[in-house]
């Protein structure tokens, strides 16, 4: 695809090398997310983030990536706080928005709304996850992630094996990942979830007809012990009537160290798109896994930051500027490698 000025709003418009060059941009942020160098290749660039769903990762590191790369960012946070909760439309939204912003980014509680918001809107937009629909940068830092966790077992994105836990009827990052997982070759797949939360039969039959083996089970001991990658998910209790039929299914699927050392294969890694839910009740990720080297999760975060500012480099055609605009940063950091 052509990045320049488009939209991202779905992981149905990507070719495997349009992955391929993504990644290889991700790659090339690592000094900058690393605080090693300090980018102005962006600067007077304005991001308008719109999320009018909670967000703390995804608000958060869409804005650090933006700024990063010597951006600046302007917000609305929640439906309350714009002019929506005065009836204004989504399109009128875009018009104005889009106006003051050199790119927007979206989060929205409705299905389709953001592809509404783009169609109106004058500079390229990128969903931040849009109802129970889609996700496409997560899966895109989730597979990012995948890649260099695999390739530090000598394996690649093509023949491995993955097992995806919880509520994957409504988990909108592993709707977007399985579409994703679709432009590579034989990966395994294994849904565990309660049969109420399983994977959308049109999620599955997509795999499918990518030549994907896939498993749909409610059993989670005997079916995590022979992946590469264990995906955890929590209850979208936001998605359900209300919070008693949420309650249901809660702490259903709980993956412990207990768990993982008597089920999975040693070098087994554990991930979760974030928040995971620790509340005693639910706890789908146990704590005591903090500190085990498997454990992913933050390595995921910090992925999403080289993967957001991989494609606003490449959606304002800058990816090939950013060292020119560069020089050294003036601070001592501590952060740990990316």
């Amino acid at each position: 695809m052509d990045f320049i000025g488009a939209n991202i709003l779905s992981v149905s418009q990507f070719e495997r090398a349009d992955i391929d060059r993504i990644f290889t941009v991700a790659d090339s942020m690592g000094p900058f997310a690393r605080r090693e160098k300090v980018t102005r290749v962006l600067e007077g660039a304005i991001l308008g983030n719109m999320f009018l769903e909670p967000s703390t990762r995804t608000r958060l590191s869409f804005g650090a990536a933006f700024n990063l790369l010597g951006g600046m960012v302007r917000e609305t946070v929640g439906i309350t706080a714009s002019a929506m909760a005065k009836g204004e439309s989504l399109y009128d939204t875009a018009r104005v928005l889009s106006g003051y912003s050199d790119i927007i980014c979206m989060r929205h509680p409705q299905a389709g709304s953001v592809a509404e918001f783009a169609a109106a809107s004058r500079v390229p937009v990128v969903n931040g996850g849009d109802g129970d629909n889609e996700h496409p940068t997560q899966a895109l830092l989730d597979l990012y992630t995948i890649r260099k966790e695999l390739a530090g077992k000598g394996r690649t994105l093509d023949d491995f094996r993955i097992a995806m836990i919880g509520d994957l009827k409504h988990g909108r990052t592993v709707h977007s990942l399985c579409k994703l997982l679709c432009l590579f070759d034989k990966v395994q797949l294994t849904f565990i979830s309660p049969p109420e939360l399983a994977m959308p039969e049109a999620v599955v039959e997509q795999l499918r007809a990518a030549g994907h083996q896939v498993t749909v089970t409610d059993q989670l001991e005997e079916s995590i012990g022979h992946v590469d990658i264990v995906y955890s998910t929590r209850i979208q209790e936001e998605r359900f009537a209300s919070q008693e039929e949420a309650n249901l299914y809660r702490g259903r699927f709980r993956l412990n160290r207990e768990i993982f050392t008597r089920h999975c294969e040693p070098n087994t890694v554990i991930m979760h798109p974030l928040p995971r839910d620790s509340r005693a009740e639910a706890n789908e990720l146990d704590t005591d896994l903090n500190e085990h080297p498997s454990l992913a999760i933050f390595r995921q975060t910090d992925n999403g930051l080289l993967v957001r500012m991989a494609l606003f480099a490449m959606l304002l055609g800058v990816e090939g500027d950013v060292d020119k605009y560069s020089r050294p940063v003036r601070w001592h950091s501590r952060r740990s490698p990316i």
